[in-house]
């Protein structure tokens, strides 16, 4: 995007909370239940039943407000947001619409070395609908024959943060989301699952003349599955709304979905005009009004929150701010290095082993630490087996691809492959023999007065022994053979 263009993104996000029972009623909060078995008149909205608030859901959004830095509000309504679609069964949904419990908030965001603060406007309650299903090739309502809808979603107690439009690039509007996430996910209020809807998002996006006072003409994206197609997405459209001003295109205020196959998003309803929900205040329920004090011993009990984690691994743990970057962005990562070093691991190395060689086998099987079979035991043992020249980094590596695949422990993996480290000069000076007869060419250059020629012959020696060779011992008896003493 040229600099003669700004955007503005702002994000919805929706936070499904992991309380035992619905947010009205007492049907059990559970994914994946048969469909239509967690419901009872409340949730399905007959006639002469009531709801009643659930404690625990209004405390999680008071943590919440109180992390994200939110004016906890001593007086707030539930109001009745009426509109008619199948998967709400009330044909209204129980929401919050003036006076939210939580405002005026912030998020701190890092992104290459610079702090971004984004806003938080609001920070408020309602309940989740049902989910519909359209039956047909595509899954999309268009080509539907028919549709099956599953009440048991109806009635989950659902927090929705909604930010300023404090965002100027994808590259923060993806920071924010992995931060917010990371920070409800340290809270324990939400599982936070993506794939399961646990956390959903909405993002508008416009652009703007550089410098301009004026907002753009403002699109909503929606079905953004994943953080990165929240970036793709954003990505995407910013680029497309540039393309269509530049060429003297009217750009309509619209909803689109992001297509996650092509990566590009398509209009799904013109929004021209906001949507009167005719709001009113919800008659079954009384005002909310958190008491000072129980507001005040929620936030006594918040817990260490990713930011601070983050400062504490820089300060005490003496790690690199990308190091605690990755190791701090999820709770998983957070726990898994501290455990590690618990085990009696040094910091540093932990944190080498996890965001380097750990990281890279997650990404290529496309699973989450928490899914794979490598356990913070493993890593404890493989560092110290290590540091003791037990075996070699070259070996390690291989030991740690083999725990990966199969969560064995590493001592019995090493003694398996037979991975022990040969130290013996005996052992090894055959093998430094043959390297120097089959590569004469490094032994030439060595002699020549290049020293890194030897790293070569080493690695020669590394794959005889198939790893097993202790490099020190390698190198020395490499350089005594070469300079003929």
């Amino acid at each position: 995007m040229g600099e003669d263009f700004e955007t503005v993104i702002g994000l919805e996000c929706h936070v499904e909370l992991s309380t035992r029972t619905k947010m009205f009623c007492g049907c059990r909060n559970e994914f994946g239940a048969p469909p239509n078995t967690n419901v009872c008149p409340v949730c399905l909205g007959l006639p002469g039943s009531l709801p009643v608030p659930n404690e625990r859901a209004i405390e999680y959004i008071v943590r919440i407000g109180l992390a994200l830095d939110c004016e906890i509000l001593r007086y707030s309504l539930f109001h009745r947001k009426n509109y008619f679609y199948p998967d709400m069964p009330k044909n209204f949904q129980i929401s919050q619409y003036d006076l939210p419990i939580c405002v005026k908030g912030h998020l701190d965001v890092q992104v290459d070395g610079q702090t971004h603060r984004v806003g938080i406007t609001r920070v408020h309650m309602e309940e989740d609908t049902g989910k519909t299903t359209h039956a047909g090739a595509s899954g999309r309502i268009a080509q539907a024959e028919y549709a099956l809808i599953d009440y048991n979603r109806a009635g989950v107690p659902l927090v929705e943060v909604v930010s300023e439009p404090d965002i100027r690039s994808p590259e923060v509007a993806r920071a924010y989301f992995n931060e917010l996430r990371s920070t409800l996910e340290a809270l324990d209020v939400s599982d936070v699952r993506m794939e399961e809807g646990s956390l959903r998002c909405d993002a508008n996006i416009s652009v703007r003349p550089a410098g301009s006072p004026e907002y753009g003409t403002k699109v909503e994206i929606k079905n953004l599955n994943s953080v990165r197609s929240l970036e793709r997405a954003l990505k995407y459209e910013q680029e497309r709304q540039v393309a269509a001003l530049r060429t003297g295109e009217k750009l309509v205020q619209e909803t689109r979905h992001f297509d996650e196959g092509t990566g590009t998003t398509h209009t799904l309803r013109s929004k021209e005009e906001a949507f009167d929900y005719r709001y009113f205040p919800e008659p079954d329920l009384p005002p909310l009004e958190p008491d000072t004090e129980w507001v005040e011993k929620i936030r006594g009990a918040l817990p260490e929150l990713p930011a601070a984690r983050r400062a504490r691994f820089e300060r005490e743990l003496g790690l690199a701010p990308r190091q605690t970057t990755l190791v701090g962005a999820s709770k998983a990562t957070a726990d898994f290095l501290e455990e590690a070093i618990d085990l009696g691991a040094p910091a540093a190395a932990v944190a080498n082993w996890m965001t380097q060689d750990l990281s890279g086998l997650l990404n290529k099987a496309r699973i989450e630490l928490p899914e794979s079979k490598v356990t913070p035991q493993h890593i404890a043992d493989l560092i110290r087996l290590v540091e003791e020249s037990t075996i070699s980094v070259t070996a390690a590596k291989q030991v740690l691809e083999e725990a990966f695949e199969t969560g064995k422990p590493i001592e019995e993996i090493v003694e398996t492959r037979g991975l022990r480290q040969v130290t013996d000069t005996s052992a090894l000076e055959a093998w430094v023999v043959e390297a120097i007869a089959e590569n004469p060419e490094p032994v030439e250059q060595f002699r020549a007065g290049k020293d890194g020629a030897i790293n070569f012959l080493v690695g020669q020696v590394m794959k005889k022994s198939r790893g097993a060779a202790n490099v020190r011992t390698v190198q020395e008896l490499l350089r005594a053979k070469l300079s003929g003493s």
